[in-house]
């Protein structure tokens, strides 16, 4: 699996991102085993793996937080207010 940049990572959904990172997951399990058992050819796919997985993380978490503040900016708007009755007289 070649690795995403972060700018092409931004525009997937966040359902897709937790997909990747599942899969990138079981791809790096995999390769422990293959390094374990002496199987491994490139040993750099175990850090590559790694850092995919981070990348993926650190732009989830970033979703989570703009989300965060969004509904935050919407709790905080203020209201408008309503005019007040005149006093007679």
């Amino acid at each position: 699996m070649p690795t995403t940049k972060p700018s092409e990572l931004r525009k997937l959904p966040v359902q897709e991102l937790q997909k990747r990172v599942q899969d990138t997951k079981k791809e790096l399990m995999e390769l422990r085993f293959q390094a374990s058992i002496g199987q491994l050819d490139k040993n750099h796919r175990v850090a590559e793996a790694r850092r995919e997985i981070a990348r993926i993380m650190t732009v989830l978490s970033e979703k989570s937080r703009e989300a965060v503040a969004a509904s935050n900016a919407e709790a905080n708007a203020p209201t408008p207010k309503k005019p007040r009755a005149k006093k007679a007289g």
